[in-house]
Formats: structure tokens, sequence, C-alpha cells
């Protein structure tokens, strides 16, 4: 049964279309990914859906009695409310008792003096959620509130930074638990721990999902249907997001060879037209018109996807250097007297909980931060480019091409090519139409482009990123990956992104809170299998009888000795052969997954590529661990 269908929607801003002829259905059981370039028309869709904004034309059929739910990417709140006002919708009944229920527990449990008054409110209420059977909700929802970290109900949501009131409405949103749950960008202000649990949680979830995320893990693991939105309708596809590339590969290459006809048929249409007619005879009317008809489709084609080419200053050898490093704020500790030196192919992500100092280190290694002890050496040749999240200020009244070439009216590319601002842009999908309208009217993702390309323009060869992925969509992240795979100075991530982590980096620095600052080889998946492992020591540790202490100097003093030892030539071997023999394990175990995605007939052929996948998979994690023994040597 669909929770919802639409049919035949349309939508315009002017003269900009945005919706054309979105026609689709969503189950009651469907977890939908929802896709498309920014300015698509993804939001727009959503608030149409959650009856914020009205469709020029067409039908949006929710069955009566359904209840929904909206997150939007910015939620606007009463700045004088309370977050347990905010958090518990009064409307629904239940949560109207289980909002009581709170407030009056929270001021019972504050109150310095019993309250008998109070104590027989809180007592009535129990016995009101006892009779209604809310009591599972009320555990679900103090379940809910501890995981996103919203322990102050009395807080002014006025009060609340940008990140803190997206958790209070996420909330909201969950708790309400309908029949169909409208996420938009959901992780942003997330730390990666939040987003794992998000994921099991809506994996989970009874009810219908539609999610507008650039995280592509998040879509792979939540999702079991993705629907692009481009222009003259939508697209839908069965599977999550790797599914989804599977599928949307396979379509372009039919629809290349379908082109590659067209073209063929073009040509000889045309050469057949220019012939001329033979004496006493006239073309056919019907051949005319389907020779001129193929000529014009060839306008009618895809749009370029964004191209970016990597420029940069020579960088030195001597590039970073922090010596000592301390940072604190308010008496908390960020960063104790870390120290690092950064060569030039560093590619370096930094990860860890909101709040915890990652933000800082970076502003600290820019320069717009200094330490409150130790110091931060920057090598001659550096220059630092900086995509912060909030990006630099714009003149609004100013004109989007004035703004890059403001910074620089050309930039040389790798190969030496020399590329104007307005081609950047173009690059940067600013059309020449947009390239002369004031910043004022570019929507959050093209501001955000926009901040992107003024920071490479600057040719920098130390590249400092804090939430890259933030509002920039799919198709601008999978060019920026690209490009980075390029760039050819020293790359500093922050990111909650792990999918855009995998991608660009080889190196993790974990901000663990009261200053600690960890470093592990590897990128972020083989990070959580390298803390994984720590975790599983540490427990088995702690369930081992201690040694006396002159074993245990002894002990500890010779594997200290052997683990920080510099590898052999033969342990140098070993690991440019697990280096190698990894890159076939996973291009083997991809091979498998994606046969048994076909889902063949064969059950044993099933079987046997099932048990190779199992194989394959046990041995790749030790080659991994073996790995990052011997990385962290090297």
């Amino acid at each position: 049964m669909n929770v919802i269908t639409i049919e035949a929607l349309e939508k315009s801003y002017g003269v900009k279309r945005l919706l054309e002829s979105v026609t689709f259905g969503l189950a009651d059981d469907e977890k939908m990914g929802l896709i498309g370039a920014n300015g698509s028309g993804k939001t727009t869709l959503m608030r149409i859906i959650a009856g914020i904004e009205k469709a020029d034309s067409g039908r949006v059929m929710i069955p009566a009695g359904t209840r929904v739910a909206y997150l939007p990417q910015n939620p606007e709140f009463d700045d004088q409310q309370s977050v347990i006002d905010a958090v518990f919708d009064k409307g629904d009944p239940t949560m109207r008792l289980l909002h009581d229920y709170e407030e009056a527990s929270h001021r019972l449990a504050a109150s310095e003096v019993q309250d008998e008054e109070l104590l027989a409110r809180v007592a009535e209420l129990s016995h009101q959620l006892d009779i209604s059977g809310a009591w599972d909700r009320e555990v679900r929802a103090r379940a809910v509130l501890d995981r996103l970290g919203i322990v102050d109900t009395d807080a002014i949501v006025g009060d609340l930074s940008g990140g803190q009131r997206k958790r209070v409405a996420l909330a909201r949103a969950l708790l309400l638990e309908p029949d169909l749950l409208l996420l938009d960008e959901p992780t942003n202000h997330l730390d990666t721990e939040t987003i794992a649990w998000l994921e099991t949680y809506l994996s989970r979830y009874a009810g219908a999902l539609l999610l507008v995320t650039h995280d592509r893990y998040f879509l792979d693991r939540v999702t079991n249907r993705m629907l692009e939105v481009e222009p003259g309708g939508v697209t839908k596809y069965e599977g999550n997001y790797t599914r989804y590339l599977e599928l949307k590969e396979a379509k372009e290459l039919r629809d290349e060879a379908v082109e590659r006809s067209r073209q063929n048929l073009a040509r000889r249409e045309l050469a057949w037209l220019r012939r001329g007619a033979k004496a006493r005879t006239s073309k056919a009317k019907y051949r005319v018109e389907r020779a001129w008809a193929l000529q014009d489709d060839a306008g009618s084609g895809k749009s370029d996807p964004i191209q970016l080419s990597a420029a940069s200053t020579r960088l030195g050898k001597k590039v970073i250097e922090l010596n000592n490093v301390s940072k604190s704020y308010d008496g908390q500790k960020l960063i104790d007297n870390y120290s690092r030196s950064l060569t030039r192919d560093d590619r370096i992500g930094i990860i860890g909980p909101n709040g915890a100092g990652k933000t800082t280190l970076l502003e600290i290694i820019a320069g717009n931060v200094q330490p409150d002890t130790g110091t931060v050496t920057l090598g001659s040749t550096a220059v630092v480019g900086y995509f912060d999240q909030e990006g630099r200020p714009l003149d609004e009244s100013a004109r989007v091409i004035d703004t890059v070439t403001g910074v620089a009216e050309h930039v040389k590319t790798a190969d030496g090519t020399l590329i104007s601002a307005s081609r950047m842009l173009e690059r940067f999908l600013f059309p020449p139409a947009v390239q002369y309208t004031p910043v004022a009217k570019l929507s959050g993702g093209e501001r955000r482009r926009l901040h992107l390309l003024l920071v490479l323009m600057e040719a920098p060869n130390i590249l400092m990123l804090d939430e890259p992925t933030n509002d920039l969509d799919i198709a601008t992240l999978t060019a920026l990956e690209e490009y980075l795979d390029t760039f050819p100075g020293v790359l500093i991530v922050v990111s909650h992104d792990r999918w855009f982590l995998d991608r660009t980096i080889d190196n993790i620095i974990s901000v663990e809170g009261d200053g600690v600052l960890r470093n592990y080889p590897g990128d972020y998946s083989a990070y959580l299998q390298r803390r994984r492992k720590e975790e599983i020591v540490a427990t088995s540790s702690a369930a081992k009888p201690q040694k006396s202490p002159d074993q245990s100097e002894t002990s500890v003093g010779k594997k200290q000795s052997d683990k920080t030892a510099k590898l052999s030539y033969k342990e140098k071997i070993e690991l440019a052969d697990l280096e190698e023999r990894i890159e076939i394990l996973e291009s083997r175990k991809e091979g498998i997954e994606t046969e048994l995605s076909s889902a063949p007939d064969d059950y044993e052929q099933v079987s046997a590529l099932s048990l190779e996948l199992g194989e394959i998979s046990e041995k790749l994690d030790r080659d991994v661990e073996r790995w990052a023994e011997l990385a962290e040597r090297s």
C-alpha cells in the first residue's frame, strides 16, 4: 500500500521550471533516497509533500489519518520555547502526555523540598502512561534524547547553536513515530558515532522514509530505493546507493549507444537531404522532417558533468611543523602538547566528537588562532587554502563573475593550461546567465560551490577543508574527490562523511577529548578496524591477572621496543606485497558481490560464490590488520 502517491507534479519559480512531470509512489515499507544536483528541486519536493509549499499543478495523495513528520535543513522554532516544548509535539495526545510527565519529573527532581502536589501530579501522569501503554514510547524517547546529546531540556531554543537546533528538530521528528518520515540532510552537524546510531535506528524504522542526504554511506545502509530528480521528471531505481550507481552506469551506456545510433542516422539523412532530388521527383516530406528533427535532437543531451583541474603552487621540502602545541578554551583543554611534522604528500583526515577541537586545530594551522603554548611553522613556499564551514564574507550586491575575478582572473591547471575565471565558473556549474547575477540570489549549495572555487582559484599547495560535504550535492562531491586525486599538495580534511574520508585521505588524526590527539595510518575504514581491535585487546587485557611490577616493566619495555622498531628489509617487502594482495582481494570481493546481486537461479553457483566471499573476507581482514601494524612503523 502506498503511503503517498504523486502524479504529474509541476513547480516553477518565475521563468525557472524546477519540478516537471514528477510522478512516483512510496510504499509504507519503503525507504527512499532522493538525489539530484543542487537546485534540482529536492527540498522543494519535500516541502510540497510536507504541505509547506503548493505545487503549480499535479496531485499529492496521502491517505487520511497518515501521520507525516518533516525535518528541514534549517529548522525554525519559537526562540522563546524550551527544548522540552520544542521536542514533544503537544498536538499528538501521547506526545503531550510524555511532555507533561517529563516536565513534572524534571521539576520534582530539581525541587529542594518535597512538593506533595507535584509528587501527586507525577503519580497521576505515570498512571495515565500505564493505561495508555505509552511507557515504551517514553523509554524510546529517553534513548533518542540521550543519543542525540539533548540533556538540558530546560534550555531555551534561542540560545542553542545551529547544530543543537538541528538535533532538537531531529529528535522531534523521530519521537513522533510517523507513518511517513521526511528528512532533509539529517546528518549535518552530527558526529560519526551519532550518524552510525541514526543509521541503525532508521534501518529498523517501521514507517516509510524519504531522505535527502549527501552522505553516501548513509544512503547505502538506510535506503532500499533511489529517486533521482532530473530535468523533465524523476527516475526510480531499485536498491540502495551502490545498486543505483550500477544501474545508472548501465543506463548511461545504453543511452550512449542510442545517441551513437541517432548520430549515424542523422548523418545519413542529412547527406541524403543535401544530394538534391532527382529529375521529376521531390524529396519525401516525412524524411525531410525526420532529418531536421534528428539534427535538433543533438542539443538535447545531458548537461556536462562538473570538471575540476588540479592547480597549485610548487611546495618545498619544509611544509608544516607543529611543536608541543596546546590550546584551551574556558578551562577546557582541546589540544595538549601535540607535535607532528607534515610532509608534502600527507593526506590527513581529522575526526572526533563535536566540540572536541577539530576546527580549532585547523584554525591554528591556518594561523587564524594562536596556540596557548608551542609553535606552528609553515614552509616558505606554503600557500594555504582554507575552505571553512562559514565561508568568507561575500559582497551580496556583487556579480558572481566579479567575485571570482577579484581573487584571480585566470588559473593555471596542473598541465599548464590557463583557464579564465568565467570558464572555471562554468566548470563549477555556473552558466553564463548565472555568472552575471548578484551573489544574493545564490542558493546555499551554490554559495558553497562558489566558496570552494574561490579557495581553489588561489592555487594553494596546502588545502584545508572543514566539513566540505555540507550543502554540496553528490555530483559536486564526486568531482571534488576526483580533483583531490590529482592535487599535488598537502590535504587536511575535517569531515563526518565517511565515504569522503575513505576516498581522499590515508592518515587519521583522532581528536579524543581532554586534549588527546592520536595518529592512525590508513583511511577511515582502516581506523575503525584498528579501534575495534584495540577495544578487543583492552577487554581481554582487563580480564587477565596483573603481572608483577618487574615482569610488567620488562615485557612492556620489550614490546614497546619491538613496536617502535623501524621496518626491516624483509618487512618492507612484506608491506609492498600486502598492499598488492589487498588490492587484488578487494577487487575480487567486489566482483563476487556484483555476481551475487544479480541473483542467479543456480543454487550451487550461489553457494560457491558465498563460500568464496567468506574466505576472501577472512583473508582481507588478516591482511589489513597486518598492513596497519607494519604501516604504523614505516
